[in-house]
């Protein structure tokens, strides 16, 4: 009985470990099958790095260097892994980067890059003598947003020097001349609703009275303002006043700003 009972352990014994052994193989070519489908399936390589590309944007409207400055900061914080330069002589951005950088450059200089207003600004100088008008004078001229422009009005005056010749004794002149007339020098950047006018005004002219030093050289009077005053277009705006010393003279200036495209 003893070996019958022996007998029937080992066959259920030998049963237990033949399907533990199947298992166990199933389970292994269950893995190395799932192992090599991932494999498979994805056949980049753990470091891959995207793909680069290369592309040149010509400005249209910004043709300063300023202009190109600031576009190349805002390009270059916004894509840091991307290579950007500038070609000022081309007015021209070029950037090597991914498909995305490029995407996104080409929105961003697409909204940055904008055709500038242009303005038609009109000086008025007022003189007045004893709180009377004495004469009036308009300079116009046509300015950029976010450039500067300048206007020279006037005649030289000529002014006689002499100088003295220490081997001969013999004294000679020579003649140098100065600009009088009107300067103005603005710089004029628009924004929604108006326009940041810096202004530097000059007026001088020829006094009527000689000088104490020379019978040859005049007196210049000289009257200048600078200013940075918000403008409302199409609305006139006084600048300021200045009054002449010793004198009942009197110049008032007043400047608008009128949009032309």
């Amino acid at each position: 009985m003893k070996s019958n009972h022996d007998l029937t352990f080992r066959r259920r014994s030998t049963s237990v470990f033949a399907m533990a052994g199947i298992t166990l193989a199933l389970f292994s070519a269950s893995a190395i099958a799932q192992s090599s489908d991932s494999k498979s399936g994805d056949t980049r390589p753990a470091d891959a790095k995207p793909a680069m590309s290369y592309e040149t944007f010509v400005l249209a409207n910004s043709s300063q260097q300023n202009d190109l400055n600031d576009m190349q900061t805002d390009l270059r914080n916004m894509l840091p892994r991307a290579k950007i330069y500038g070609m000022p002589s081309q007015h021209a951005i070029s950037i090597w980067g991914t498909a995305e950088d490029l995407a996104l450059a080409r929105k961003m200089i697409a909204e940055l890059d904008r055709a500038k207003k242009v303005y038609h600004v009109t000086y008025t100088i007022k003189e007045l003598d004893g709180g009377k008008a004495a004469g009036s004078q308009s300079v116009s001229l046509v300015a950029v947003s976010g450039e500067r422009a300048q206007l020279k009005e006037g005649t030289k005056v000529p002014i006689v020097t002499g100088s003295l010749d220490s081997e001969s004794s013999k004294s000679s002149t020579q003649v140098q001349y100065i600009d009088v007339g009107t300067n103005i020098d603005m710089t004029l950047d628009s924004f929604q609703d108006g326009v940041r006018l810096k202004t530097k005004i000059e007026e001088s002219a020829v006094a009527d009275e000689k000088s104490v030093v020379g019978a040859q050289d005049p007196i210049i009077r000289q009257t200048w303002l600078e200013a940075i005053v918000s403008v409302t277009p199409g609305k006139p705006l006084a600048l300021g006043a200045v009054d002449l010393p010793g004198t009942n003279k009197r110049f008032e200036i007043e400047v608008v700003a009128e949009l032309v495209k």
